[in-house]
Formats: structure tokens, sequence, C-alpha cells
């Protein structure tokens, strides 16, 4: 009788093991399958190609007006800087560096020596600029970044030099914080939607020369308009009003120009500091690259 209560809990014990061996086994094959299908995490997408992009700094601007903002497209693989152009009083263009013609997304700092200059002068330059490339590197295509004054006489050039055919040619030209309509604020008298609809209430003499010379604007210049308010109490982002950003939204939108408006909110919307905003980042990256994050 001991011999088979003994042979009995033998068994017992032999099915337990068994068992907990099968039941950890399962365990690891299901640990291993949740592993095996977990989904990779995706690297932003990026779009690269040689075509150049120039960023032009505002009224008194210098190497770090945009210099933070290039550094971190650098850093982040999105884009790679190459160059930098120098442009001196007499309209003379110094380079530093070499473009390289690589599918990088090439960027190239341009400096004005005389950095308080009007939007005349300094159309001239861009054009200065843009002429070198060409005759330098054969660039025919190009996309711009302007701050301040930079998105004003880009603008400008755009309007009296864009459509010539011995220029290269502009595929996107993005503005932040630029007075369009110079310094007047209409937002008392309008909403942003009605703005976007209609344009500006009041004109300014700048707005008019753009109203009158948009047809020379090419059509096919996309574009990204962004403005700053800096809280509820601001009408823009401390020196550039909203409206004066956004201004030209609709005289484009109406020449056939494809336009993006952004308005960047919050203390790192002030006029200066909006080329150092991660959110105007990641607008200019996804417009001008099609970065998408």
């Amino acid at each position: 009788m001991k011999k088979i209560i003994s042979f009995l809990l033998l068994l017992v014990i032999i099915s337990v093991g068994w068992i907990s061996y099968g039941k950890s086994q399962e365990k690891a094959a299901t640990a291993h399958s949740e592993q095996t299908v977990k989904p990779k995490v995706e690297k932003p997408s990026i779009r690269k190609s040689e075509v150049p992009t120039l960023f032009i700094h505002g009224y008194s601007g210098g190497p770090s007006s945009f210099g933070g903002m290039i550094a971190r497209f650098e850093n982040a693989g999105v884009a790679k800087k190459e160059l930098r152009l120098t442009v001196t009083p007499a309209g003379e263009v110094q380079e530093a560096g070499s473009l390289s013609g690589q599918k990088n997304n090439p960027m190239i700092q341009v400096l004005f020596e005389d950095n308080q200059n009007n939007e005349w002068q300094q159309t001239e330059w861009i054009k200065s600029c843009l002429a070198y490339l060409q005759e330098k590197y054969g660039t025919r295509e190009v996309k711009i970044v302007g701050h301040s004054m930079g998105g004003v006489s880009t603008l400008r050039y755009l309007a009296t030099y864009g459509a010539s055919s011995d220029l290269p040619k502009i595929q996107k030209f993005a503005a932040i914080g630029a007075p369009f309509n110079e310094f007047l604020d209409t937002q008392s008298g309008q909403s942003i939607d009605q703005l976007l609809a209609n344009g500006p209430a009041e004109r300014s003499a700048r707005y008019q020369d753009y109203l009158e010379l948009a047809e020379q604007i090419p059509k096919e210049t996309s574009m990204l308009l962004i403005g700053g308010k800096i809280n509820q109490q601001e009408s823009g982002d401390g020196t550039v009003p909203l409206t004066s950003a956004l201004s030209v939204a609709r005289l484009l939108m109406n020449n056939g120009n494809p336009v993006q408006t952004q308005i960047v909110t919050g203390e790192n919307a002030h006029h200066s500091q909006l080329h150092e905003n991660e959110t105007v980042d990641k607008w200019v990256k996804k417009f001008l690259w099609d970065v998408s994050e």
C-alpha cells in the first residue's frame, strides 16, 4: 500500500513539473513573439536635393541672426551649411566655403556688411548673390528664408526680378516676422480671418508697391508667412504687427501662388526670437524639405 501511495505522489510531482515547464515555455514564446512584432521607430523622412537655401537676416542682423537655426538644422541631419556669402556696400559678393553639388539640402548664410540699408538696396544685393551662384556654380533654383527686413527685401526681389530668365528661380520663400505692410496694425478693424480673406484694411506705401508689382511674382513660387503674437494684449511679436506679417497672403493667393500662414504664440514669439523658436524650426523644415516628425 505504501508503495502505491509513493508511486502516486511521484506521478503528481512529475505532472506538476511538466505543467510548470509548459507554462514557462508558453510565456517565453509569447514574450519573444511580442518582441519580434514590436514596431520600429522610424526616423523623420527628409527629402534631400542639391537645391540650396539662402538665409537672409533682418535690419541690423549679422552672423548670429540665422546662425542658430542653421546649426540646429545641420545637427539634426536635415541640411548642411556649405557656404557663406557676404555682400559689401558696393555689391561685391565674397564667399567662404563652396557648394558641393551633393544632395544634402545645402544652406547658404547671406550677410550684408551694411546691415542697416533699405529694402531697395538689399533687393539689388540679393540679385547679386543669385547672379553669383548661377555664374560660379550653375545654380538654377534656390529657396530663401528671410527674417524681418530680409523677408521684405526678398518679396521685393521677387516682384522686381523674380520672372527673369537670367537668374535662378526661387522655388520656395519663407518669411518670418516680415513687416510687409510696414508697421500698420489693422487688427482693431478686422479679424485675422478677414485679413486673410480680403487683405489689409489699411495699406502702406510698401504694400501698395507689392500690389502694383504682384503680377511679376512667379506663380510657381510657394510661400510660407510666419507671424508672432506674444500674448492677448500684444498685437504682434512686439515689433511687427501680426496683421503686417500676414498682410500679403491674399495678394499672393490672388496671384496664383501656393500660400501657407502660421502664427506662433508665447514668450518665444518676440520678434528677435522668432528664428530661435522650435515651432518655427518645425514649420520651416516641413515647408522647405518636407520633413515629417
